[in-house]
Formats: C-alpha cells, sequence, structure tokens
C-alpha cells in the first residue's frame, strides 16, 4: 500500500479528495470522465490506497481465458451479454447474491465524447435500493474527487441533473472527450 501510494502521489501528483463511507457496503460508484485508457491505472491506484473493494462486471467470456483469475482477482464479476439478456436485471441479482458490492461504470458506456449518459447505472442503483457514489477523475488537478453517498428518488431527469453537477468543470484526460 505504501509503495501505492508513493507513485501514485509522489511520482505521479496526483492527489484523492472525499472517501467512500465504509459503512455502505453496497453502492454504484459512477467513474467520469471516461476518455482514456489510462483511468484504468489511476481508478486501480485509487482503490488500492482507499483500501475500499470496488467490483465491475465484464463479459463471462473474459473469466474463462487464462487470465480470468486476473479479472476476478481485480474486484471483476461475469455477466451474459448476449443481446437477449436484460443487464440491469442481471447486475440487481448481483447485488442482491453479495453481502458487500460496491459496482464501478462508466456512464458514458465508452471513451469518446457523449452528449447524453446511458442510463443502466441510474436503474441499476434505483431497483437494487443501493445509493451512487460518483468518482470524478480530474486530469486538470491530478485529483480523484469522491462524493457523498446519493440515493435516486426514482425522477431520473431530476437525479441525473443532479449528479452531473458533481462532476462541473472536472476534466479528463483527453480534454476534447470531456
Amino acid at each position: 500500500m505504501q509503495l501505492s501510494k508513493f507513485i501514485f502521489q509522489s511520482l505521479l501528483g496526483w492527489s484523492i479528495v472525499g472517501q467512500f463511507d465504509k459503512s455502505i457496503l453496497k453502492t454504484v460508484v459512477i467513474v467520469l470522465p471516461h476518455t482514456s485508457w489510462h483511468d484504468f491505472y489511476v481508478g486501480a491506484f485509487t482503490r488500492k490506497i482507499i483500501k475500499v473493494p470496488i467490483n465491475y462486471v465484464a463479459k463471462k467470456e473474459l473469466f474463462d481465458s487464462p487470465f480470468g483469475w486476473y479479472f476476478k482477482w481485480m474486484g471483476g464479476e461475469p455477466i451474459e451479454r448476449k443481446s437477449k439478456q436484460n443487464k440491469v436485471e442481471q447486475i440487481v441479482k448481483l447485488f442482491n447474491s453479495k453481502n458487500e458490492f460496491r459496482l464501478a461504470i462508466a456512464p458514458e458506456g465508452t471513451r469518446k465524447k457523449v452528449k447524453e449518459w446511458k442510463s443502466g447505472f441510474y436503474y441499476i442503483a434505483h431497483e437494487s435500493k443501493v445509493p451512487i457514489t460518483s468518482v470524478a477523475f480530474d486530469y486538470s488537478t491530478k485529483t480523484v474527487k469522491i462524493s457523498e453517498p446519493f440515493y435516486t428518488t426514482g425522477d431520473y431527469k431530476k437525479d441525473v441533473n443532479e449528479l452531473k453537477k458533481f462532476f462541473t468543470g472536472v476534466v479528463g484526460k483527453i480534454p476534447a472527450y470531456t
């Protein structure tokens, strides 16, 4: 942990502002902006330093590969990604089957610039009755910002507008995609 902190803070120049409420064992973690593969190691260092398990979902075929152990070790959970499978429903079942599960999702759904977020993260949180924790990777200040938990009301548009306020002024690795 000390080595991770040294690399992240001293060598790379990043800092972390805010923290996860460790009493909240289940949350959907939205991470924005997602503009580059560099976000992976920023997230991995952050997770190691804050000592909070963070999970993700990926197509089940990845876990059947020779690197399946690595994906599982990094917090991955397999899901079926065939077109007829309801991904939100699968992930809600996953939340319900776990005692502790913090699911990281990039609401943009891509590393390119988007006009609107995909809505799946919201419905996963709402149907699982878990809060949303916002995490911003601000490359302009080299700061990872962690929000207080946000509980959905069922009013998607109003709630997303409120969530977006946390990311105001945040710049991704590729600013044009922010």
